[in-house]
């Protein structure tokens, strides 16, 4: 098992690309998030990039080890992605993320690529370059052998963050769809749905404890943290049906 190495280098400087914190994941109406942001609105101020549609390229082995194995929630897993903010081209800035969740607490390190050179990389092309980012990366990805895309996801993002931490961030997640076929981000961001069109994911990520008018409005609405993957969430639905369909086969 590798951890992060925390130390920085100067291509680390200008972008965060270290990430160390907690993730807490809620389910809620949309209404909740109405009445939750009412609450809270004198605390928290909006991303800098406002609304995003976040797309996701989810890698794994063939046999889907990777997911399979944080499905049993294991005290470590990791999962290999490359993502944008909207659909790509040749020119546009993507992010390569290796993230890592030991005991409850994520590591992510993210390399920001072009989108030609992220595939060229993918394609079996030599490493970019030779950053501590970059050589962990590629040490995951010869690691597990076969690996490559399996897995589209993209949703609709909104992002805040604390006015007096900016480490304490906020996002709501809506319209989660998956696809598994046309495995590139610049195919668009289109795919079937996962999630009612009521509801969205709230994350609360945070380096140290959530703050009392936090808690406080938390506790207000009723809103308790569970468990929700969204590769793994699509998963499930591509297995079910690859089941169904060969238990439609035996009885035919």
């Amino acid at each position: 098992m590798m951890l992060p190495d925390k130390r920085k280098g100067a291509d680390e400087m200008k972008i965060q690309t270290v990430f160390e914190r907690t993730e807490k994941k809620y389910i809620i109406t949309l209404g909740q998030r109405e009445k939750l942001l009412q609450i809270i609105n004198q605390y928290i101020k909006p991303d800098e990039y406002g609304e995003s549609t976040v797309c996701s390229l989810y890698f794994d082995t063939p046999d889907y080890r990777m997911i399979r194995q944080s499905m049993e929630k294991p005290v470590y897993k990791e999962k290999l992605r490359l993502r944008s903010y909207s659909t790509p081209k040749a020119g546009s800035n993507v992010f390569l993320e290796l993230k890592k969740k030991y005991n409850g607490v994520v590591y992510k390190r993210r390399k920001t690529l072009e989108y030609t050179a992220a595939k060229n990389y993918i394609a079996g092309g030599e490493k970019p370059d030779d950053s501590q980012i970059m050589r962990e990366i590629d040490w995951t990805m010869h690691y597990y052998r076969g690996i490559a895309p399996k897995m589209f996801i993209a949703y609709d993002r909104t992002a805040f963050y604390s006015k007096t931490d900016h480490e304490l961030r906020i996002t709501f997640d809506r319209n989660v769809r998956f696809r598994t076929d046309n495995l590139d981000l610049g195919k668009g961001h289109y795919g079937e749905r996962i999630l009612d069109r009521n509801l969205c994911i709230m994350e609360i990520k945070a380096l140290s404890a959530m703050p009392l008018w936090l808690t406080s409005a938390l506790g207000e609405l009723q809103l308790f943290p569970g468990t929700f993957s969204k590769y793994g969430t699509a998963y499930q639905i591509t297995e079910q049906r690859k089941n169904s369909y060969k238990g439609g086969q035996n009885c035919a």
